[in-house]
């Protein structure tokens, strides 16, 4: 029998930084804000900390999930995109993190299984798929506000998605008004994905696959500065994706049964 339970996975780097408290105190708060707003739409999340738990239990833990979300958070380590060890803006790497979160993409690819990027998690979408990263966008950026404790890190600005996009049908508009905190972006582009949405100075803010229920957005929708229906319009848009494939295994299970 197929579960009516919506089960998604909410993947972040780690549950814990004692070394930065100010910094995971802020992540925390908006990977929490995710958390809510999904369970306020009817999902049963499970919430865990890639970096806590490596990769072989990550995809234990994530194997019923029918959908996922992988959230911000530190930059990947270079060596999983072949970039130079060191680079301006460089910090902390958790590569136990970067392995996991590299593989639930690959799976999730394999099972069609929706999946949403946010931020880092849209970067790990390319690099799961052999994309690679710019490693440091520069100070005169429109994508970070460098001044200031953590807590203001974000910075708005528009974003012009395709209009035939699933992310435009999902969010009812081709024109957003966002909210980002990055200092790296997407080079060049992982295999299957397709940029479907540009910030003003072209960088690329969204990707989907052209096959697979796979999303990334550079920006931040659950931060508190977003419009307010951003996030829960994304969630409703995994919700649908899974319901369409929860529809398609139920079909197969009556055709198997016939």
């Amino acid at each position: 029998m197929i579960s009516k339970t919506r089960r998604l996975a909410v993947v972040e780097v780690t549950r814990t930084r004692p070394y930065d408290t100010a910094y995971h105190s802020y992540v925390d708060m908006l990977n929490s804000r995710v958390v809510a707003e999904a369970e306020s739409r009817g999902w049963t999340v499970t919430r865990i900390g890639a970096a806590d738990v490596g990769t072989a239990e990550l995809l234990a833990l994530t194997d019923t999930a029918e959908a996922v979300v992988i959230m911000g958070g530190e930059d990947i380590a270079p060596k999983f995109y072949d970039g130079a060890t060191r680079y301006p803006g460089q910090g902390r790497h958790y590569e136990a993190a970067d392995e996991g979160q590299l593989a639930l993409v690959r799976r999730a690819l394999l099972r069609s299984t929706p999946l949403l990027g946010i931020c880092r998690g849209h970067q790990v979408i390319n690099v799961a798929l052999g994309g690679t990263l710019q490693q440091d966008i520069g100070e005169n950026t429109i994508h970070k506000n460098l001044h200031g404790p953590v807590s203001r890190a974000m910075a708005g600005h528009a974003v012009v998605l395709h209009s035939n996009s699933a992310l435009a049908a999902s969010l009812g508009s081709s024109l957003l008004r966002v909210q980002s905190a990055h200092h790296q972006s997407i080079a060049l582009l992982g295999d299957g994905l397709v940029v479907v949405g540009v910030a003003p100075d072209g960088s690329p803010e969204a990707v989907e696959h052209v096959s697979a229920p796979i999303t990334g957005v550079q920006f931040h929708p659950e931060d508190p500065g977003a419009p307010s229906e951003q996030l829960g319009l994304l969630l409703d848009g995994l919700g649908e994706r899974a319901a369409a494939a929860r529809t398609s295994e139920q079909l197969g299970a009556t055709r198997l049964s016939a």
